[in-house]
């Protein structure tokens, strides 16, 4: 309407020769171009303007919502309280388009009002802005403006909180118990090493053991990762310590476990020979695979946090679980499998200071430990609260790692702390273990390290002489006391010769063979 007032001007004054004086009304003056010349005349302007439209919310930057019969200058006239609501125009009938407060003040996200259902008439808000304007009230600040909801809430109609609560003097004690354990076993470690040379502890590989004690620091840490509101990095650390720890702990144990297998069902008379060298060059790949499956998670499909719901509806965060998760889980449950065939082939082995039994007991508890926590996670506390699940995990951390710790090392550490740390266990004397199994892991162990290819030499040595001693005598025995074997002429056994002194292999002294019968001997 602007653009064609102004032009309806322009060709008035190439027409009259006129000064025009355009005025903010719907009327205009014509004068004379001379000072003190009469009035030639006034100019008068009709425009329907009964098809515009009002709309005093702000402008919506959407083409497609714009309505060209909305006048421009009236937008963002409003009286809605921009910071706790918002302005949503409500056109009404045509005998009404040039009346104020034609809208809705709405409150936003995370805002509420215990009025009027927290949506306010648009006529309301005027008047009373007005009225506050001209009588100085506060009905306009009170009434109309929404309140600020609960720390987290996106909607609510009340002050009632939507985000779970965390008991942090509860969570903060069992973190302080887990970094206790995890320094624990950093002092078990340097316990360890300081007495290395006891037979107690040389039998087990240290190696081995201090490998264990590293993993099982590690899964003490997840309480760690866990403990705050969780993100992307609490996530990071709770999958690279869970997944991690168990590898580095049970891959340990379960080496020694196979070495006893090996061993143990060996039925030549070559002795199997592995040492802690070739255990670790098989562990070192399992190891791999493990880093690389976290690091490719990690730089990928980066873990994060997600918003659940507990039974009171309270939101907190989790961290998400995707095919990553359940993949890696398939993979530790048959790493698990594989390690209860290996404890149960090793059941009826007997090991010096019951290593290899106590190695079992520990793969079986951590096997029976997890299928528990699954079972509580999905069956009976689906929708347990934050600290519940925080006082879960650190239960199954407890159960699984503390009972591996205690299984493995206490029974080692008490015979040092007794003063037994460098003598011979007696009970594994008295049930037959040889010095053959010491050097796998399941037996006695020699103050020197012997050369292995030369042991392995003399037994198979010794072993041939006692067979061909035992089919010399078989032979001996079958000529002189069967009488219905006739000897050969010229044969060893003939009348013929001499008397024969036959060395026995029982002893060093000679029997004397001649050629009387064997009732005459």
């Amino acid at each position: 309407m602007g653009d064609l007032f102004l032009r309806f001007l322009e060709v008035m004054k190439d027409r009259e020769n006129v000064k025009v004086e355009s005025r903010p009304t719907d009327s205009i003056t014509i004068l004379p171009l001379l000072t003190f010349g009469k009035l030639k005349g006034f100019l008068s302007l009709d425009v329907d303007v009964s098809h515009l439209e009002v709309n005093q919310c702000e402008p919506t930057t959407t083409p497609s919502q714009t309505n060209s019969n909305e006048i421009s200058i009236f937008h963002g006239t409003h009286k809605c309280h921009n910071t706790t609501s918002q302005c949503f125009y409500r056109p009404q009938t045509m005998s009404s388009n040039w009346s104020r407060g034609k809208y809705q003040c709405v409150c936003r996200p995370g805002y509420y009002s215990p009025r009027y259902g927290g949506v306010f008439n648009g006529t309301l808000v005027e008047v009373s802005w007005q009225d506050e304007e001209e009588n100085n009230t506060d009905s306009w600040s009170t009434v109309f403006q929404c309140m600020q909801c609960a720390p987290g809430c996106h909607f609510c109609t009340d002050l009632s909180p939507c985000l779970a609560t965390y008991h942090w003097p509860f969570r903060i004690t069992l973190l302080v118990f887990s970094v206790s354990c995890a320094l624990c076993t950093m002092i078990i470690n340097i316990y360890m090493f300081k007495h290395r040379k006891l037979k107690v502890f040389k039998v087990a590989s240290p190696i081995f053991l201090s490998i264990t004690l590293f993993g099982c620091a590690t899964m003490y840490m997840e309480m760690a990762a866990i403990f705050p509101v969780l993100d992307r990095y609490s996530c990071i650390a709770t999958k690279w310590s869970r997944h991690l720890g168990f590898c580095v702990t049970y891959t340990a144990l379960l080496m020694k476990t196979w070495r006893v297998s090996l061993t143990y069902r060996v039925k030549s008379a070559h002795k199997v020979k592995l040492t802690d060298k070739q255990l670790l060059q098989w562990m070192v790949p399992i190891l791999l695979v493990m880093l690389i499956y976290l690091g490719t998670w990690t730089l990928s499909d980066t873990p994060t946090a997600e918003e659940i719901v507990d039974n009171e509806d309270l939101r907190f965060k989790q961290c998400v679980y995707n095919w990553w998760d359940h993949s890696l889980a398939i993979g530790e449950v048959l790493f698990l499998a594989w390690g209860i065939r290996v404890c149960y082939n090793v059941r009826n082995a007997e090991s010096l200071f019951n290593e290899a039994r106590l190695i079992s007991y520990a793969i079986y508890n951590i096997a029976i430990v997890n299928i528990m926590m699954i079972a509580f996670h999905l069956f009976i506390f689906p929708r347990a609260g934050p600290d519940i699940k925080y006082l879960l995990g650190f239960i199954r951390t407890q159960l699984s790692t503390s009972v591996t710790v205690a299984l493995v090392f206490g029974p080692k550490i008490i015979r040092v702390l007794r003063g037994q740390g460098d003598q011979w266990d007696n009970r594994a004397r008295s049930r037959g273990v040889t010095a053959s199994f010491s050097l796998n892991g399941i037996g006695l162990v020699p103050e020197e390290a012997p050369d292995l290819y030369q042991e392995n030499e003399e037994l198979k040595e010794e072993i041939q002489k006692l067979a061909a001693q035992i089919e010399f005598m078989k032979i001996v025995h079958m000529e002189i006391n069967n009488r219905h074997v006739k000897p050969k002429s010229g044969g060893y056994f003939t009348t013929l010769n001499a008397p024969t002194v036959v060395h026995s292999p029982l002893s060093r002294q000679g029997c004397l063979l001649s050629n009387k019968q064997p009732e005459e001997l």
